[in-house]
């Protein structure tokens, strides 16, 4: 997979990020190199291996299972650049 100028523009308008044009072939060249790097993972032989979720063995943390207030809804929505019906809006990013 190759990455251009037009699509770090693309990707930077989906974002919602503030990219300047002078950062658009820079950046485009940082996510070519980490699409390569990712490509290169395929290329490791992982049979037998048991799935991990960490390298470190560990438990996880739990909480209690307490009722809280909850009921903030409308105050979650007020920090929502568009919302609708108690929901987010947010525009559409994978075609």
């Amino acid at each position: 997979m190759s990455v251009d100028k037009d699509t770090v523009r693309r990707i930077a308008k989906l974002s919602r990020l503030a990219l300047p044009e002078e950062r658009c072939e820079p950046m485009a060249a940082e996510l070519d190199g980490i699409f390569k790097w990712v490509e290169q993972l395929n290329e490791v032989d992982v049979d037998g291996i048991a799935p991990l979720t960490s390298v470190v063995a560990q438990r996880l943390k739990m909480r209690d299972d307490v009722v809280t207030e909850g009921g903030a809804a409308a105050a979650l929505m007020a920090n929502a650049p568009d919302g609708e019906d108690g929901f987010f809006v947010v525009p559409k990013v994978v075609e």
